[in-house]
């Protein structure tokens, strides 16, 4: 009897300890759910890199300061910024400044009525180079002598500025436009001159005014004819321009060239226009001859824009090759005249980014998904590909910064459940100290929504597919709940990742839905090796994996039948699309923004990659385009799309309104004004509650909350 009476009692305590504990977690409110004031996280300091050897950078969340901080003894005191770095050069109202420290900016040109642009200081800081109305310039800062390198800049034409399929897809955005280098040693400029003459202009139609007025641009669409380029060089001081022995009447491209060390040669890249054969050339910059020091050819297309090509070494005898010949990113030691002397990495697995070179012991220190395509590690590994050690830990993904000398670095590490922890560690992998924990002290006082990471298998069991799923808050698997599926898609462009996510997923969660985003086998979680199977046929392999991800939880008895929503933007917005017409007896609901819808409407450069040119594979166009299976569209789509997009323009949406009007089945269109593949920000946030919106209306069935008006 006493024992059932202690059983019992036992019994009643933990159902009243359960339930206690229960009743302490609270769920986020609205602004914690959007991640505008903290919740499951705190604010914790930052370290955006190293002072030196002997100390690394602390940015206060409190103050705002930087400080630096010894190794050793662990003093903290306000970092100063070097003098060199603290020089600043830029433009206000169409002209150009510099300003040193706390200095008063001084004014270098005055041409209010023309715009400078990217001044860009050279390595010794006495010149700045920039271009004018499609001219190469620089302003000598010794004498103060405006000096012009080139005379023959039209609208057509441009020296050192980028035709827009170069700044889009080769050279990239993050140029905005620049196409000239500074040699090392300050004493030469490289640049590339574009003619545009025999490449299509393309109209863009802006509405503002009575009148309107149209927005030209020379876009060359797959099969279109591109920009000429010619690759040049010029003395710092002015003088004749070299050019380099290229026939720029060749079908060709040229991808960032690569000064050597010594600044006597330079290495530029080049492809032919089925991208499917890369070269180097070392080229004189004195006389502009070149010689060929590396030829890798493909079977189906090699990325030109791809990072961290060459890496020169100190040595001036050796480069540093990443390649992803064999079907994964690796690296490859070479010497200056194109020997191969040995892969440095090697495997199924990809190498990301080059963090530190120690050419005295031999070592390269690299990221890597290795142990998991959706988590980044630091390694380090012997030039000769021997002794590969992995220097970071756990079941996390790292995001680090190494010394100045390779001794330590500072790792932000976290995974879909573990908030972001940032730790020094030296190079050996022994962690020396915990220096953050954005985990709050009251993180287990709420509850939220799940998130986890794993892979459902293809349909062709080959492939492991990475998935990541947040769960509705207190999810219950005898209920069911709609879905929203967040794809991208694009060749190469995987977005899972075992990181933190914060908390922004968490209000939908509240609400009742279940958030997924997922990979396809050509998302490059798979190499190169996977990528390549998009060769020719865009959109086949990714609607079939994200068909495959939306049954499998279809399947699941916890899911809504009729309430899979599928969104994306640009080629999200392509998947998107694609989805509610090829595959619309899966998908319920989509929003599509910007989609492509037809490969023939896109650049050259991109489309052509994967797909050669439309006359080259016309089934494949036909086969990847939205407009093929118009008639097959039901459910409800939402499009958005900027009315100024130069990047994807509307004329696609255009293409997919006409043909889903001609059949007279009803969807959602929103055009913003002004906007262009981002949309400009008053219409974005007009577009985040019509997004609301549309869940509410369309998943969830009921009324929009009062904080959303």
């Amino acid at each position: 009897m006493s024992k059932l009476i202690t059983a019992l009692s036992l019994t009643a305590f933990i159902l009243v300890s359960e339930s206690s504990v229960q009743a302490q977690q609270k769920r986020l409110d609205f602004d914690q759910s959007w991640g505008n004031r903290n919740s499951l996280t705190q604010s914790i300091n930052s370290y955006p890199g190293w002072a030196n050897n002997n100390a690394y950078l602390e940015r206060d969340a409190q103050d705002g300061k930087t400080y630096q901080v010894d190794l050793k003894t662990g003093k903290r005191e306000v970092y100063i910024v070097p003098a060199k770095s603290s020089i600043k050069v830029y433009v206000s109202k169409n002209d150009i400044f510099i300003q040193d420290g706390s200095q008063e900016a001084k004014q270098l040109t005055n041409s209010p009525d023309i715009e400078e642009q990217n001044p860009t200081l050279s390595p010794d800081g006495n010149f700045i180079a920039f271009t004018r109305k499609s001219d190469l310039y620089a302003i000598d800062l010794v004498s103060g002598k405006e000096i012009r390198y080139t005379n023959d800049g039209t609208d057509v034409i441009y020296n050192g500025w980028s035709s827009w399929v170069y700044y889009e897809e080769i050279l990239g955005r993050s140029t905005n436009y620049k196409a000239f280098w500074w040699s090392p040693d300050s004493k030469k400029l490289a640049f590339m001159r574009f003619d545009d003459t025999k490449v299509p202009m393309f109209p863009i139609y802006v509405s503002k005014g009575q009148h309107g007025y149209l927005e030209e641009t020379r876009y060359p669409k797959a099969g279109d004819p591109n920009p000429e380029v010619k690759v040049g060089f010029v003395n710092a001081t002015g003088g004749q321009v070299t050019w380099s022995d290229f026939n720029e009447k060749d079908d060709q491209y040229f991808g960032q060239p690569y000064w050597s060390f010594d600044s006597k040669n330079i290495m530029v890249q080049w492809m032919n226009r089925d991208q499917n054969n890369l070269k180097f050339y070392q080229v004189d910059p004195i006389s502009g001859q070149k010689v060929e020091i590396y030829d890798e050819k493909q079977p189906s297309w090699i990325n030109l824009d791809h990072e961290e090509r060459i890496t020169y070494l100190a040595d001036n005898k050796h480069y540093i090759l990443k390649s992803d010949q064999t079907g994964w990113a690796h690296y490859y030691l070479y010497t200056l005249d194109g020997k191969l002397l040995n892969p440095i990495t090697s495997g199924d697995w990809q190498v990301t980014s080059l963090e530190y070179i120690d050419e005295k012991s031999k070592v390269v220190y690299f990221m890597a998904r290795k142990e998991n395509s959706a988590r980044w590690d630091l390694y380090r590994v012997d030039f000769s590909g021997k002794n590969l050690k992995r220097l970071t830990f756990g079941d996390y993904s790292h995001d680090v910064k190494v010394s100045p000398n390779g001794q330590y670095f500072i790792t932000n590490y976290s995974n879909v459940s573990t908030p972001n922890k940032i730790a020094l560690v030296d190079n050996k992998g022994k962690v020396i100290k915990e220096l953050a924990d954005s985990k709050a002290a009251d993180f287990n006082g709420y509850k939220f929504g799940e998130t986890k990471y794993f892979t459902i298998k293809s349909d062709d069991g080959q492939y492991d597919l990475p998935v990541v799923v947040t769960y509705p808050t207190d999810f219950d698997e005898t209920k069911e709940y709609p879905v929203i599926f967040s794809i991208y898609g694009g060749p190469d462009a995987g977005t899972v990742k075992d990181t933190w996510k914060g908390t922004r997923s968490q209000y939908w969660a509240n609400e009742g839905v279940i958030q997924v985003s997922a990979d396809h086998r050509a998302s490059g979680q798979f190499g190169k090796q996977g990528v390549a199977l998009m060769h020719r046929n865009l959109g086949h392999w990714e609607i079939i994996d994200y068909v495959t991800v939306a049954k499998w939880f279809k399947a699941k008895p916890w899911v809504a039948k009729h309430k899979f929503l599928i969104t994306g933007h640009s080629y999200g917005g392509y998947m998107t699309c694609l989805a509610m017409t090829k595959a619309a007896d899966v998908f319920d609901f989509g929003i599509a923004g910007a989609p492509v819808t037809s490969w023939e409407l896109y650049d050259t450069h991109y489309t052509e990659r994967w797909m050669d040119t439309p006359q080259d594979n016309p089934e494949g166009y036909k086969n990847g385009s939205v407009l093929t299976y118009a008639e097959k569209y039901k459910g409800v789509l939402r499009i958005m799309h900027g009315d100024m997009d130069d990047n994807v323009h509307l004329q696609n949406t255009m293409q997919l309104v006409d043909a889903l009007t001609d059949r007279a089945v009803p969807f959602e269109l929103m055009i913003y004004p002004g906007s262009r593949h981002g949309f400009e920000r008053s219409k974005s946030a007009y577009d985040f509650k019509e997004r609301v919106r549309f869940y509410y209306q369309y998943l969830l069935e009921k009324p929009i909350p009062k904080e959303f008006k």
